[in-house]
């Protein structure tokens, strides 16, 4: 018996027998499937992870302040006002190692007006190396420069869905927005940015509803809640060779002292997320593996179980076989064509399977 005779008598049984083939199959689909999906899902957010804290700059290291609820405020206030320039001053005099270094500082005005139309977004005050650390893109206009920060400017750059509500597709740049009272000449516009992500614990922003002016005119001009720190977040960008970790901790120590021990923020190292990310991802793959490795094994198992009963209920096919002068090999080989056709549509489907579901 040739190969190509073995296949086709394989192919024939199999098609004899449909039902009991394709339960024989599922098996093998869903195993194949599972692997296929779980690590596609498991790359496609370790990717998407990386990216995000990425975004965060693995050169960066931020200085943020602390969600207390109202009663903690009350009682911390008392020793420490939170996040303030005085910190990034503190910072920057004491901790080595450091580039460049931004504030920022967020409201959620209630009125944001332009031409008869409104809309809501946060307002984000920052410091004009702002962009240089956190990468915004800008597709009009520029970004905040070191003259509207000492001028405390009245300039804002604008977010996609901001410039959509507010003026529609029209030439944008120069033209004027309301923030509450206050009005804002528009400088810059930014590409749209997809949705809001929390990696880690750690919340990156879409752009789309943002807008951004000078962080002295944010602090000068627009109000914040009266416990609140002034400042969200500081911006660290460490020069190429200084550890962002043994910064983080520095940082951390210098913090502590001025605000009195009280925990009124916290130091994120991107660089730190990334490797825990990485870590964690490693041993999700390794589990997910495993388990989706156990669902093919038990596939795997499942085709021997039939084909071994498939063997005792053709013990008179086989004889006949064997009488009219098949060999031993050539009745091994009928077998195990059955068995790989069964392992290999099984497997195609489930491979089909899993990207599918991947995408999902």
């Amino acid at each position: 018996m040739t190969f190509a005779d073995a296949l086709r008598s394989a192919a024939a049984n199999l098609a004899g027998h449909p039902l009991r083939s394709g339960l024989t199959m599922l098996g093998m689909i869903f195993g194949v499937g599972a692997v296929i999906a779980m690590l596609s899902i498991g790359a496609g957010a370790e990717k998407q992870a990386m990216e995000m804290i990425e975004r965060l700059g693995v050169r960066n290291v931020l200085v943020r302040n602390a969600d207390l609820r109202q009663e903690e405020l009350e009682e911390i206030r008392e020793t420490s006002p939170g996040v303030s320039p005085r910190d990034a001053t503190a910072i920057l005099d004491a901790v080595p190692g450091i580039e460049a270094i931004s504030m920022r500082t967020t409201f959620d005005p209630y009125s944001i007006h332009a031409d008869g139309n409104i809309t809501s977004a946060q307002v984000h005050g920052v410091g004009w190396r702002h962009n240089d650390l956190t990468a915004l893109d800008i597709v009009e206009g520029r970004f905040i420069d070191p003259l509207d920060e000492s001028t405390h400017a009245q300039v804002c750059v604008i977010g996609r869905q901001v410039r959509m509500d507010l003026f529609r597709a029209d030439q944008v740049l120069g033209r004027d927005l309301k923030i509450n009272d206050i009005w804002f000449e528009v400088i810059g516009v930014l590409a749209g940015s997809g949705s809001q992500k929390t990696v880690q614990g750690v919340t990156v922003g879409s752009t789309d509803r943002e807008i951004y002016i000078p962080v002295s005119t944010a602090l000068r001009k627009l109000d914040r809640p009266v416990l609140e720190a002034p400042l969200d977040e500081i911006i660290l960008r460490l020069k190429i060779g200084a550890s962002p970790q043994e910064t983080g901790a520095i940082a951390t120590q210098l913090l502590e002292n001025l605000h009195g021990g009280a925990e009124d923020f916290f130091v994120v190292v991107p660089d730190a997320l990334l490797e825990q990310s990485r870590k964690t991802q490693r041993l999700f793959n390794i589990v997910m593996g495993a388990i989706a490795g156990i669902s093919l094994l038990v596939g795997g198992i499942g085709i021997m179980n039939i084909m071994l009963a498939t063997v005792f209920e053709r013990t008179r096919e086989i004889g006949i076989r064997r009488a009219v002068g098949a060999r031993r090999k050539d009745i091994k080989l009928l077998f195990l064509m059955e068995s790989f056709a069964i392992s290999a549509i099984g497997g195609l489907t489930g491979i089909v399977l899993g990207i599918v579901i991947a995408k999902i």
